[in-house]
């Protein structure tokens, strides 16, 4: 395994989470901003307001893309099996 491969494989392993994470990340940033925007309008400063619907939202959004996240994971670790298998 020289530098490139190496290089290959941790740019892989940093996409594939940045794709595995990417659709709870970016349903609580959304529900996040919903709720800020809520609280300004009404002046209603409740701290438990942003974290349970943050909760709710993000696990609805995990049983709804785990699938697809499953496959992302599973793709990259044969891929990483299969340069084992190779010698990189």
């Amino acid at each position: 395994m020289n530098e490139i491969d190496a290089l290959e494989l941790v740019r892989t392993a940093i996409w594939t989470i940045i794709v595995a994470s990417g659709p709870a990340v970016g349903a609580a940033m959304l529900v996040g901003i919903l709720i800020a925007l809520f609280q300004a309008l009404t002046q209603i400063q409740e701290v438990t307001l942003t974290f349970v619907p943050k909760i709710v939202v993000v696990l609805v959004v995990m049983i709804l893309t785990g699938s697809f996240v499953g496959g992302q994971i599973y793709a990259f670790t044969e891929m990483v099996y299969g340069r084992i298998v190779s010698g990189f």
